[in-house]
């Protein structure tokens, strides 16, 4: 049925959502009673690039002027806060032996909210380039991304499955017309309550041995 597998990273195959999010905490402890405020809205917009969360924070938020100097130390410090760190992250169990299934059955790319430069990095470090035709990331928005594997392939969206953890990659993967599953550790998430989400585990050896039965049959 498939002839592509896009990966969101951050959620699905490293266990690196943590990270981020203390890194948020981290570069926004100036505001102390902005904090909680800030975190919700990293959660609630995963998927989303850092890019457009600093932008908004500082709007909407924070309520001040975000300068273009601003703007590039806040990318710089998250950057140097969580590299490593997502480097090191431990693997969403059985993402790996995911992987390596559908290594010489798909071919497969990842799309992420991370900066692109970034995340080709991590996926180096990590080792996994081998798996990967294209691994691609922010400023571009993940609809765009997607929108062009399939045009760059020939393909048609219901030929594609798009792996992610967010209301973002769902919204990515209903407008470009692809099939979504959804990874959640909060089964009960309001985002997945959408009646057009028909797929949702909580680790890809759960969604492996889905995948099998009922996607590859």
């Amino acid at each position: 049925m498939f002839k592509t597998i896009i990966f969101d990273f951050d959620g699905v195959i490293a266990e690196s959502v943590d990270v981020k999010t203390m890194a948020f905490r981290e570069l926004f402890k100036g505001h102390p009673d902005k904090l909680t405020l800030i975190e919700k809205y990293h959660l609630d917009n995963g998927g989303l690039s850092r890019f457009d969360k600093f932008r908004h924070i500082y709007k909407n938020i924070i309520g001040q002027p975000l300068s273009e100097d601003k703007f590039a130390e806040l990318c710089l410090n998250f950057n140097k806060l969580v590299i490593d760190k997502v480097v090191n992250a431990e693997y969403v169990k059985g993402a790996k032996e995911f992987l390596d299934y559908c290594q010489n059955k798909y071919r497969m790319y990842i799309v992420s909210g991370t900066p692109e430069i970034e995340i080709r990095e991590i996926v180096k470090r990590r080792g996994l380039e081998k798996y990967f035709a294209g691994v691609y990331g922010s400023p571009e928005n993940k609809t765009n991304l997607i929108n062009a594997i399939l045009e760059k392939n020939g393909w048609q969206g219901k030929e594609a499955l798009f792996i992610g953890d967010s209301k973002n990659d769902f919204t990515a993967a209903s407008e470009t017309s692809v099939v979504f599953a959804a990874r959640s550790l909060e089964l009960d998430a309001d985002w997945l309550k959408s009646p057009e989400i028909k797929i949702i585990f909580s680790n890809l050896a759960e969604f492996k041995k889905y995948f099998i039965e009922h996607l590859e049959s």
